[in-house]
């Protein structure tokens, strides 16, 4: 299959639109347990096709984990330099993939500093342009295709500074959502324990 037809696949296997969701004027975000309807911005629009791409690149899921999983491979390969704000969405969803599985992240994260991602203009344009007839040749040109040019250690540092901040904006989103969840559903007639239990979720991977 064509990278076209593989993205359109994605999009029917995951129940997603490829346009309804630009939209809309709210994206639900995972932050931690809870979707939390943030602005959909421009430059979500703009990076939101090769995102997916990096997900059927990597194989990493479209649940919580996986979100995170990719937005720490994404950091890996540089993200950050991409587009501080592109950097700063993957810092929410690395931010619930912490609380889950933080050896998971940390993995992703390493195998990023390995591989490349498709955010550059010149990569955009060559996806736009079908330079890659398949899968497998993307595969081949992003995943572990380069040498991590930094040490363990400095990357270590660099995880542990992206992990802090992830934390940090996860705070500042989660709890104000969660209470104004609480108030809500105390305010629907529910008692204060069952607005404060957790939901079971089957979305987790």
């Amino acid at each position: 299959m064509t990278l076209r037809e593989e993205l359109a696949a994605f999009y029917r296997r995951c129940g997603f639109s490829d346009t309804a969701d630009r939209q809309a004027c709210t994206v639900p975000v995972y932050t931690g347990c809870l979707l939390v309807p943030l602005p959909n911005i421009e430059t979500r629009h703009i990076y939101l096709k090769y995102h997916d791409l990096h997900h059927i690149v990597t194989g990493y899921s479209t649940g919580r984990i996986g979100e995170g999983e990719v937005s720490a491979w994404e950091l890996g390969t540089g993200s950050m330099l991409n587009s501080p704000l592109l950097g700063t969405m993957n810092l929410i969803a690395l931010s619930t993939g912490l609380v889950l599985q933080p050896k998971r992240m940390w993995r992703a994260f390493r195998r990023g500093c390995r591989s490349r991602n498709l955010y550059p203009l010149a990569m955009r344009k060559q996806v736009d342009a079908d330079h890659w007839p398949d899968l497998p040749a993307l595969r081949q040109e992003l995943l572990e295709s380069r040498r991590d040019p930094l040490p363990l250690p400095l990357r270590a540092i660099e995880f542990g500074a992206y992990a802090a901040l992830a934390m940090l904006i996860h705070a500042l989103i989660a709890i104000p959502a969660m209470i104004t969840r609480v108030v809500t559903d105390i305010g629907l007639g529910y008692s204060f324990i069952q607005a404060v239990k957790p939901t079971r979720r089957t979305d987790l991977y």
